[in-house]
């Protein structure tokens, strides 16, 4: 075959293969489809199936070596020991609490940016918001935890009024917490404000709704999924940190500390820990479908 019969015939076959392609709708997906799907079951769902797995087997006392025999000891101990159980309701208790501060914030910020700012700086002011999310994970805790130190800048803005910051320990961790998570709230609240219809407002109006009830019976059920959608993330991230608590906690512990610090000692323990924040986010996201936030994310 020349050189010049060669491209010719790759062109054919290329030509065949996307007429095979083009023909068969069902197959171009499978192949668009099958790389997703693989890292999916391979790496994620694998992934929690060998922690949910490894989670009841159990740890030779003597020699800390992992023993794979099946045993339902470590949920036991999570269930009937009071400092696993206070561990992990003050998780889901930060997790709430950072979720509803960030819903609160986020309210009246995303408001601003998408109804009452003027057009041309809405996109300026959405990309100020992005902004704290370029920077370092680790350089904004550890600029928290300047700011919250003893004579740091916490201490000398309230120092005029007699008080002081509140320290390490767990205000801080929601604090915290709040400030790095706050854009992924306000990011879908600004979107469906900026999408809400302006005669809806206006017919609200005209059959003499007064602002507060505007917001009760038009805005709140319309960006209600949306603030859903949000705290997905906000609780869910806020439940499985371990860092920020670390650096700014002071003693405080959370569930992804008792994780880490039994993976070297215990790991079939560390494991049923980390089915902790997996079920409770399961069971966060069944309990907030119904207001459609997952059609929001």
């Amino acid at each position: 075959m020349t050189s010049e019969a060669r491209p010719a015939a790759g062109r054919g076959t290329v030509r065949r293969l996307a007429g095979a392609l083009h023909t068969r709708p069902r197959l171009r997906l499978a192949l668009l489809l099958t790389a997703p799907l693989l890292w999916l079951t391979v790496l994620y769902l694998g992934s929690l199936a060998a922690l949910f797995v490894s989670a009841f087997w159990t740890t030779n006392s003597f020699t800390s070596q992992v023993v794979r025999v099946w045993s339902t000891d470590n949920f036991r101990t999570l269930i009937t020991t009071p400092v696993f159980r206070q561990v992990i309701l003050r998780s889901v208790g930060v997790a709430l609490a950072v979720t509803v501060l960030c819903a609160v914030i986020a309210f009246p910020v995303a408001l601003y940016t998408a109804r009452v700012a003027r057009p041309k700086w809405r996109p300026l002011l959405v990309v100020a918001i992005l902004t704290p999310l370029w920077a370092s994970y680790l350089v904004k805790v550890y600029a928290w935890r300047l700011i919250l130190s003893r004579g740091g800048l916490a201490d000398w803005m309230l120092a005029p009024f007699g008080l002081g910051g509140p320290g390490f320990g767990l205000p801080a961790t929601v604090l915290t917490l709040t400030y790095l998570w706050l854009p992924y709230m306000i990011l879908p609240i600004h979107t469906a404000l900026e999408q809400l219809p302006d005669g809806l407002l206006d017919a609200s109006a005209d059959l003499g709704a007064r602002a507060g009830r505007t917001f009760r019976s038009v805005v709140l059920p319309l960006v209600l999924p949306s603030v859903a959608a949000g705290s997905v993330f906000t609780f869910s991230l806020s439940l499985g940190d371990y860092i920020t608590v670390q650096i700014v906690g002071g003693k405080t512990q959370l569930v992804g500390n008792l994780v880490y610090s039994n993976i070297e000692l215990n790991l079939p323990m560390a494991a049923a820990l980390g089915t902790v924040p997996v079920t409770v986010i399961v069971l966060y996201l069944l309990a907030i479908r119904r207001t459609g936030a997952l059609t929001s994310l």
